[in-house]
């Protein structure tokens, strides 16, 4: 009876209640530990070529040393080192030359996208181009009449649509006339009061300037202009 209670105890399956216990690692942790396992696998199969290939060549140039295995881990990492240094210069080079341009993006860096430009940029900038055209119209006059511009923005030297701001207000663009070409920097031409306290001015030298007209002004009063 007894060898029957213990053969039925012996062949009855029970529940374990303890087990070995299973650390894993997260998922960030798996992928630099594989990258690292690959990055030694290279590093030593590379390694390997460089030794294969230097002793091979000792073959047909004999003043060559022999080199071990050990001595090629040692080339191997000195020209990485190396070439890391070089890598690490252009990249600071890069970022001196376009400082803030780069963003971080997963292990790469790219440039950061230019927003686009918003509505108020574009009127400057059409404002602008309105007074550059005649920027180009007033020194093609000046070209044929011995650098001398219109006398006045009410005459028949140029088109008078040329003489128009951007819009449809009709307005003209302020303009002193009697000056030349090429002359010392003072205001020929500039907006009228309808963009504001910002213009957009026309110098004599050819230069375009966005300037408050207060500073307009006191450039009338140091040349004397009216």
């Amino acid at each position: 009876m007894n060898k029957l209670l213990l053969s039925v105890v012996l062949l009855t399956p029970a529940v374990a209640l303890a087990g070995m216990p299973s650390f894993l690692f997260t998922e960030i942790a798996e992928q630099r530990l594989e990258a690292i396992s690959f990055f030694i696998a290279v590093f030593l199969l590379v390694s390997l070529g460089v030794w294969r290939l230097w002793n091979w060549l000792r073959r047909d140039v004999p003043r060559l040393p022999r080199l071990s295995y050990r001595a090629s881990l040692a080339l191997v990492f000195l020209v990485g080192l190396g070439l890391q240094l070089v890598l690490s210069m252009i990249a600071g080079g890069r970022e001196l030359m376009t400082p803030g341009a780069w963003e971080k993006k997963g292990a790469t860096y790219q440039v950061i996208p230019t927003p686009p430009p918003s509505d108020a940029d574009l009127l400057v900038q059409a404002r602008r181009q309105r007074l550059d055209e005649l920027r180009v119209a007033l020194w093609a006059y000046a070209a044929e009449h011995g650098r001398d511009f219109p006398k006045s923005d009410l005459g028949t030297e140029l088109p008078a649509a040329r003489w128009k701001v951007l819009g449809d207000s009709g307005l003209h663009f302020i303009y002193i006339g009697g000056q030349k070409a090429d002359a010392p920097a003072t205001p020929l031409a500039y907006e009228p009061g309808i963009f504001g306290r910002e213009r957009w001015v026309l110098f004599t030298d050819g230069d375009l300037r966005r300037l408050p007209v207060e500073d307009i002004h006191r450039s009338f009063v140091a040349e004397g202009a009216p």
